[in-house]
């Protein structure tokens, strides 16, 4: 979450403010001996589970919950929905094809034809699975821009930038998509 929004959400007027009581946060939880942790990047703040205790939560979470790399790709669609399918498989991979028809099957996301793609977009069964609203969500993610963890493809490195002019029919296409 972004200081700017924990210090709106708590009706603090000072950024600063928040800062100092996430710092005492922190050192709270780090003298609890605690599973949970808070992180904090730049302006951005989290409450985590610590790495040690990481393999507890694995052992915790049941078989029906999703994995990381579709948790990961669920993340993606929901920054950018409505989404074309094609845009979510050149940022994250083959694999992602697998993730959607995990998401479609738990009723996260529908899909529809457009053109050679498909349109995918949340359910109501998304907002519900996570206790939010749609406008909570677009507002959550108003100020995020994704983390290269997201975007880059999990089975292949990422390839160079390519230059301003297309190389392949393939290139040129995809733009009008």
């Amino acid at each position: 979450m972004h200081l700017d929004e924990i210090a709106k959400v708590c009706e603090i007027g000072s950024v600063g403010y928040v800062k100092e009581l996430l710092e005492e946060l922190k050192k709270d939880y780090e003298q609890r001996d605690s599973a949970l942790t808070v992180m904090q990047q730049e302006e951005l703040v989290k409450l985590n589970i610590k790495k040690e205790y990481g393999f507890l939560a694995n052992k915790l979470m049941s078989d029906s919950e999703m994995d990381s790399p579709t948790t990961k790709t669920l993340a993606v669609i929901a920054y950018k929905q409505p989404v074309l399918q094609h845009e979510i498989i050149k940022m994250r991979g083959n694999k992602a094809y697998d993730h959607i028809k995990i998401l479609k099957e738990r009723n996260l996301i529908t899909t529809e034809k457009q053109g050679r793609s498909r349109l995918i977009k949340l359910t109501p069964q998304f907002y519900n699975y996570f206790d939010t609203a749609a406008e909570e969500v677009k507002e959550q993610f108003k100020h995020l821009k994704l983390p290269e963890s997201l975007t880059a493809s999990q089975e292949q490195p990422k390839p160079p930038e390519p230059s301003s002019q297309p190389t392949s029919a393939s290139e040129d296409t995809s733009s009008t998509t």
